[in-house]
């Protein structure tokens, strides 16, 4: 199949290791199969002389990125690009990307939802301590990097118990109060109106002050570290309701401005319905998404048929089908 025979054709701009997890040979055969093709943009060449696209697909940081991107989406507004540079630079801070989360007010949705307490430090780190505890914040914390730059450095966590131990962190970072939440978390994949969620391990409960210090901890939810099969207690492996997953990604796909992306979920241990938003990323895993090959290429052919319809996030009726459904074949 050649473009000029595709029903939707589209352009990507990614690195060559999203390129490897995500442009899988399942996803391109299933794509030719519903009439998708993917075209690599040749990043050499300026954008406004390639294509024709009808949607533009990037994960790629820099100024002249953008400025290119912002050029041809002048020249041809009716391109869906996934999604605007602007928006997607809004989560890609941690000091912002949880900002509209703080601002949610859901209302029958079978949960309550917030964000953990936190703080930015971009300052002498030998004021932390004063600085926290001005702000009143209770240790211990976890301390993030303040920009998710796609690296693995930018999702290293470290976890601090003592004031002293916090003047040996280095700034920028953002500083969260830990929340107890049974060492699993959910990450709420959004893609377009569908919704997928995975279960993953996380940091163990602090139920006391385990030793002083800080204790690093790499990309704590990887692929590695998938909780799905695991011999868990049946409350602290239970997914968030559906309905709470639908308001939640409906109200957040609409504040941010994103069609692409996932949560970092997690639920506080004794409560069952207080659930916490921990990070936001643009353009997530998704390979590591069962079925994710159907989630991807239906969101596509709707992108075609309305470029300028929102439809809200659904769920599966059974949330265990949100874990483990995989969409037949259209």
């Amino acid at each position: 199949m050649d473009s000029s025979s595709a029903k939707i054709v589209v352009g990507y701009a990614l690195t060559s290791k999203k390129i490897k997890s995500f442009l899988k040979p399942k996803l391109e055969v299933l794509a030719r199969k519903k009439g998708i093709i993917f075209v690599a943009i040749d990043k050499s060449r300026p954008l406004r002389e390639q294509g024709p696209f009808d949607v533009i697909l990037h994960k790629i940081t820099g100024r002249e990125w953008r400025l290119q991107l912002e050029d041809f989406r002048q020249i041809y507004p009716d391109v869906v690009v996934l999604d605007p540079p602007d928006a997607i630079q809004h989560v890609r801070n941690r000091q912002s990307m949880l900002q509209e989360v703080a601002k949610l007010k859901l209302r029958g949705c079978r949960g309550q939802v917030d964000v953990p307490k936190q703080l930015v430090i971009t300052g002498d780190p030998a004021t932390i301590p004063s600085v926290v505890a001005k702000a009143g914040l209770k240790l211990p914390l976890v301390a993030k990097p303040l920009v998710v730059d796609g690296t693995a450095q930018s999702h290293a966590l470290s976890l601090a118990f003592d004031e002293l131990c916090l003047t040996s962190l280095s700034p920028p970072l953002v500083l969260q109060e830990f929340v107890n939440h049974g060492g699993v978390l959910f990450k709420v994949y959004i893609v377009g109106d569908s919704v997928r969620v995975v279960r993953r391990f996380s940091l163990p409960d602090v139920h006391k002050q385990l030793g002083n210090g800080v204790i690093a901890f790499p990309r704590v939810s990887s692929a590695a570290a998938s909780a799905d099969d695991a011999d868990l207690d049946p409350e602290v492996a239970q997914l968030p309701p559906c309905e709470l997953l639908n308001c939640l990604s409906k109200e957040l796909r609409c504040r941010l401005g994103l069609r692409l992306f996932n949560l970092d979920l997690i639920r506080e241990g004794g409560t069952g319905d207080h659930y916490y938003i921990i990070d936001i990323n643009y353009f997530p895993g998704l390979g590591k998404v069962p079925g994710y090959e159907h989630v991807f290429t239906d969101f596509l052919l709707n992108l075609a048929q309305s470029k300028t319809e929102k439809p809200s996030a659904s769920l599966p009726d059974n949330p265990e089908d949100i874990l483990r459904d995989e969409p037949n074949s259209k």
